[in-house]
Protein backbone atom coordinates (compact mmCIF):
# COMPACT_ATOMS: atom_id res chain seq x y z
CA UNK A 1 0.00 0.00 0.00
CA UNK A 2 1.22 3.08 -0.84
CA UNK A 3 2.49 5.70 1.74
CA UNK A 4 1.58 9.68 1.43
CA UNK A 5 4.59 12.08 2.72
CA UNK A 6 2.50 13.68 5.29
CA UNK A 7 0.15 10.55 5.67
CA UNK A 8 -2.66 11.56 4.14
CA UNK A 9 -4.73 10.97 0.97
CA UNK A 10 -6.83 12.90 -1.55
CA UNK A 11 -9.24 12.14 -4.13
CA UNK A 12 -9.21 14.52 -6.64
CA UNK A 13 -12.57 14.49 -8.99
CA UNK A 14 -12.25 15.80 -12.82
CA UNK A 15 -8.61 16.08 -12.26
CA UNK A 16 -6.74 15.11 -15.44
CA UNK A 17 -6.58 18.81 -16.70
CA UNK A 18 -7.35 22.47 -15.53
CA UNK A 19 -8.39 23.33 -12.22
CA UNK A 20 -8.54 19.71 -11.14
CA UNK A 21 -4.72 18.92 -12.40
CA UNK A 22 -3.45 21.81 -10.69
CA UNK A 23 -5.01 20.96 -7.47
CA UNK A 24 -3.37 17.00 -7.90
CA UNK A 25 -0.35 18.78 -8.50
CA UNK A 26 0.17 21.24 -5.57
CA UNK A 27 -1.73 18.34 -2.98
CA UNK A 28 0.92 15.94 -4.30
CA UNK A 29 3.87 18.25 -3.43
CA UNK A 30 1.96 19.47 -0.36
CA UNK A 31 3.03 15.77 0.81
CA UNK A 32 -0.55 13.83 -0.18
CA UNK A 33 -0.79 10.46 -2.27
CA UNK A 34 -3.57 11.47 -4.29
CA UNK A 35 -6.06 9.55 -6.53
CA UNK A 36 -6.29 11.45 -9.71
CA UNK A 37 -10.06 10.57 -10.97
CA UNK A 38 -11.17 11.23 -14.48
CA UNK A 39 -14.16 10.68 -16.46
CA UNK A 40 -12.64 9.87 -19.93
CA UNK A 41 -9.13 11.17 -20.42
CA UNK A 42 -6.95 8.05 -19.46
CA UNK A 43 -3.79 9.88 -21.21
CA UNK A 44 -4.09 12.98 -19.58
CA UNK A 45 -4.23 11.68 -16.14
CA UNK A 46 -1.95 8.90 -16.38
CA UNK A 47 0.53 12.13 -17.25
CA UNK A 48 -0.81 13.67 -14.51
CA UNK A 49 -0.03 10.55 -12.21
CA UNK A 50 3.57 10.57 -14.00
CA UNK A 51 4.20 14.27 -13.14
CA UNK A 52 3.57 13.46 -9.44
CA UNK A 53 5.74 10.39 -9.62
CA UNK A 54 8.54 12.26 -11.39
CA UNK A 55 8.74 14.43 -8.77
CA UNK A 56 8.74 12.06 -5.54
CA UNK A 57 5.07 11.76 -5.01
CA UNK A 58 2.26 9.03 -5.06
CA UNK A 59 -0.42 9.00 -7.32
CA UNK A 60 -2.95 6.36 -8.78
CA UNK A 61 -5.32 7.39 -11.72
CA UNK A 62 -8.87 6.00 -10.96
CA UNK A 63 -11.77 6.44 -14.00
CA UNK A 64 -15.44 6.61 -12.88
CA UNK A 65 -17.99 8.73 -13.71
CA UNK A 66 -19.57 10.32 -10.22
CA UNK A 67 -22.42 11.32 -12.03
CA UNK A 68 -23.48 7.45 -11.86
CA UNK A 69 -23.64 6.29 -8.35
CA UNK A 70 -21.92 2.88 -8.59
CA UNK A 71 -18.89 4.30 -10.67
CA UNK A 72 -18.52 7.12 -7.58
CA UNK A 73 -18.38 4.57 -5.01
CA UNK A 74 -15.97 2.65 -6.98
CA UNK A 75 -13.98 5.77 -6.82
CA UNK A 76 -13.52 5.48 -3.18
CA UNK A 77 -13.34 1.63 -3.07
CA UNK A 78 -9.81 1.70 -5.67
CA UNK A 79 -8.44 4.98 -3.92
CA UNK A 80 -8.83 3.22 -0.22
CA UNK A 81 -7.17 -0.06 -2.03
CA UNK A 82 -4.68 2.20 -2.95
CA UNK A 83 -3.97 4.14 -0.07
CA UNK A 84 -6.29 3.16 3.23
CA UNK A 85 -8.06 5.80 4.45
CA UNK A 86 -9.02 9.07 2.79
CA UNK A 87 -8.39 12.36 3.77
CA UNK A 88 -9.37 14.82 1.76
CA UNK A 89 -12.06 14.88 -1.11
CA UNK A 90 -12.26 17.84 -3.87
CA UNK A 91 -15.49 17.58 -5.72
CA UNK A 92 -13.93 19.40 -8.85
CA UNK A 93 -15.24 17.36 -11.70
CA UNK A 94 -17.65 19.69 -13.70
CA UNK A 95 -18.84 21.04 -17.06
CA UNK A 96 -19.87 24.66 -18.10
CA UNK A 97 -22.44 25.62 -20.65
CA UNK A 98 -21.17 25.87 -23.92
CA UNK A 99 -21.57 29.30 -24.01
CA UNK A 100 -24.38 31.60 -22.91
CA UNK A 101 -28.03 30.01 -23.34
CA UNK A 102 -31.57 31.60 -22.16
CA UNK A 103 -32.92 29.30 -19.71
CA UNK A 104 -36.33 29.69 -22.16
CA UNK A 105 -33.74 28.32 -25.23
CA UNK A 106 -31.91 25.43 -22.51
CA UNK A 107 -33.50 22.15 -23.92
CA UNK A 108 -33.95 18.78 -21.60
CA UNK A 109 -30.37 17.51 -23.03
CA UNK A 110 -28.49 20.24 -21.68
CA UNK A 111 -30.23 21.29 -18.50
CA UNK A 112 -29.73 16.77 -17.60
CA UNK A 113 -26.24 16.87 -18.28
CA UNK A 114 -25.28 19.97 -16.17
CA UNK A 115 -27.28 18.93 -12.95
CA UNK A 116 -25.74 15.23 -13.56
CA UNK A 117 -22.00 16.12 -13.60
CA UNK A 118 -21.76 19.49 -11.42
CA UNK A 119 -24.69 18.61 -9.01
CA UNK A 120 -25.77 14.52 -8.94
CA UNK A 121 -21.89 14.10 -8.61
CA UNK A 122 -20.81 16.04 -6.05
CA UNK A 123 -23.92 14.54 -4.36
CA UNK A 124 -22.76 10.79 -4.82
CA UNK A 125 -19.28 11.62 -3.49
CA UNK A 126 -20.64 13.50 -0.63
CA UNK A 127 -22.96 10.83 0.56
CA UNK A 128 -20.31 8.61 0.47
CA UNK A 129 -17.99 10.82 2.33
CA UNK A 130 -20.19 11.46 5.22
CA UNK A 131 -18.84 7.37 6.49
CA UNK A 132 -15.67 6.51 4.57
CA UNK A 133 -13.64 10.05 5.37
CA UNK A 134 -11.44 10.03 7.63
CA UNK A 135 -11.76 11.66 11.09
CA UNK A 136 -11.17 15.24 10.78
CA UNK A 137 -10.81 15.06 7.22
CA UNK A 138 -11.46 18.11 4.78
CA UNK A 139 -14.20 18.26 1.79
CA UNK A 140 -13.68 21.41 -0.71
CA UNK A 141 -16.63 21.70 -3.36
CA UNK A 142 -16.56 24.02 -6.28
CA UNK A 143 -19.17 26.28 -7.46
CA UNK A 144 -18.92 29.04 -9.61
CA UNK A 145 -18.81 33.38 -9.63
CA UNK A 146 -21.31 33.40 -12.00
CA UNK A 147 -23.66 32.99 -9.42
CA UNK A 148 -22.72 36.41 -7.78
CA UNK A 149 -22.25 37.76 -11.41
CA UNK A 150 -25.99 36.54 -12.27
CA UNK A 151 -25.47 36.83 -16.10
CA UNK A 152 -28.23 36.49 -18.37
CA UNK A 153 -27.94 33.00 -20.44
CA UNK A 154 -26.08 31.18 -17.23
CA UNK A 155 -29.50 30.68 -15.03
CA UNK A 156 -29.09 26.51 -15.54
CA UNK A 157 -24.88 26.82 -15.01
CA UNK A 158 -25.65 28.86 -11.98
CA UNK A 159 -28.55 26.97 -10.45
CA UNK A 160 -26.71 23.92 -10.71
CA UNK A 161 -23.84 25.23 -8.59
CA UNK A 162 -26.26 27.26 -6.47
CA UNK A 163 -27.37 23.50 -5.15
CA UNK A 164 -23.47 23.12 -4.09
CA UNK A 165 -23.48 25.88 -1.93
CA UNK A 166 -26.35 25.18 -0.03
CA UNK A 167 -24.59 21.37 0.12
CA UNK A 168 -21.35 22.72 1.81
CA UNK A 169 -23.17 24.90 4.43
CA UNK A 170 -25.98 21.85 5.55
CA UNK A 171 -22.99 19.53 4.87
CA UNK A 172 -20.63 20.91 7.41
CA UNK A 173 -23.62 20.89 9.86
CA UNK A 174 -24.32 17.81 9.41
CA UNK A 175 -20.88 16.51 9.95
CA UNK A 176 -20.60 17.50 13.95
CA UNK A 177 -18.95 15.47 15.73
CA UNK A 178 -16.39 14.05 13.22
CA UNK A 179 -14.57 16.89 12.86
CA UNK A 180 -14.92 16.50 8.98
CA UNK A 181 -14.96 20.24 7.40
CA UNK A 182 -16.84 20.96 4.72
CA UNK A 183 -15.93 24.23 2.10
CA UNK A 184 -16.46 25.82 -1.60
CA UNK A 185 -15.18 27.57 -3.60
CA UNK A 186 -16.21 29.61 -6.52
CA UNK A 187 -14.00 30.61 -9.35
CA UNK A 188 -14.68 33.29 -11.35
CA UNK A 189 -12.89 33.25 -14.96
CA UNK A 190 -10.32 31.34 -14.96
CA UNK A 191 -7.61 30.16 -18.07
CA UNK A 192 -8.27 26.97 -18.51
CA UNK A 193 -8.85 24.80 -22.17
CA UNK A 194 -12.84 24.64 -20.97
CA UNK A 195 -13.15 27.71 -20.50
CA UNK A 196 -11.35 29.37 -23.04
CA UNK A 197 -12.73 26.98 -25.83
CA UNK A 198 -14.21 28.33 -28.29
CA UNK A 199 -13.99 31.85 -27.00
CA UNK A 200 -13.68 34.91 -29.60
CA UNK A 201 -10.23 36.93 -28.00
CA UNK A 202 -12.25 39.51 -27.76
CA UNK A 203 -14.55 38.18 -25.11
CA UNK A 204 -11.50 36.61 -23.55
CA UNK A 205 -9.97 39.87 -23.15
CA UNK A 206 -13.25 41.52 -22.08
CA UNK A 207 -13.41 39.16 -19.46
CA UNK A 208 -9.81 39.39 -18.10
CA UNK A 209 -10.21 43.14 -17.64
CA UNK A 210 -13.22 42.95 -15.79
CA UNK A 211 -11.92 42.13 -12.91
CA UNK A 212 -9.80 45.25 -10.51
CA UNK A 213 -6.54 42.85 -10.92
CA UNK A 214 -7.42 42.37 -14.29
CA UNK A 215 -6.69 39.53 -15.62
CA UNK A 216 -8.05 35.85 -16.10
CA UNK A 217 -7.18 33.50 -13.03
CA UNK A 218 -4.71 30.45 -13.81
CA UNK A 219 -5.64 27.21 -12.81
CA UNK A 220 -2.64 27.77 -9.63
CA UNK A 221 -4.21 30.06 -7.84
CA UNK A 222 -7.52 27.99 -7.01
CA UNK A 223 -5.16 25.54 -6.47
CA UNK A 224 -3.30 27.47 -4.30
CA UNK A 225 -6.73 28.20 -1.57
CA UNK A 226 -7.52 24.61 -2.33
CA UNK A 227 -4.01 23.84 -0.55
CA UNK A 228 -4.72 26.50 2.26
CA UNK A 229 -8.03 25.09 2.83
CA UNK A 230 -7.33 21.84 3.43
CA UNK A 231 -3.29 22.39 5.05
CA UNK A 232 -3.19 22.91 9.14
CA UNK A 233 -3.74 26.54 8.57
CA UNK A 234 -7.56 26.29 7.20
CA UNK A 235 -8.95 24.17 9.95
CA UNK A 236 -11.37 27.03 11.38
CA UNK A 237 -12.88 28.04 7.69
CA UNK A 238 -15.64 25.19 7.44
CA UNK A 239 -19.10 25.02 6.18
CA UNK A 240 -18.33 28.71 3.41
CA UNK A 241 -18.19 29.82 0.04
CA UNK A 242 -14.87 31.42 -0.83
CA UNK A 243 -15.20 33.27 -4.03
CA UNK A 244 -11.74 32.92 -5.77
CA UNK A 245 -12.00 35.29 -8.63
CA UNK A 246 -9.87 38.26 -8.49
CA UNK A 247 -12.62 40.94 -7.15
CA UNK A 248 -14.88 40.27 -10.19
CA UNK A 249 -17.38 40.44 -7.91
Amino acid sequence: MAEAANGKAAIVTGASRGIGRAIALRLARDGFAVAVNYASRAPDAEAVVAEIAAAGGRAVAIQADVAQASEAARLFDEAQAAFGEIDVLINNAGVIQPGATMLADTDDALYERIFSINTRGTFHMLRLAATRLRQGGRIVNFSTSAIGLAMPGYAVYAGAKAAIETFTNIFAKEMRGRRISVMCVAPGPTATELFLDGKPAELVERLAKAAPLERLGTPEDIANTVAFLVGPEGEWVNGQTLRVNGGIV
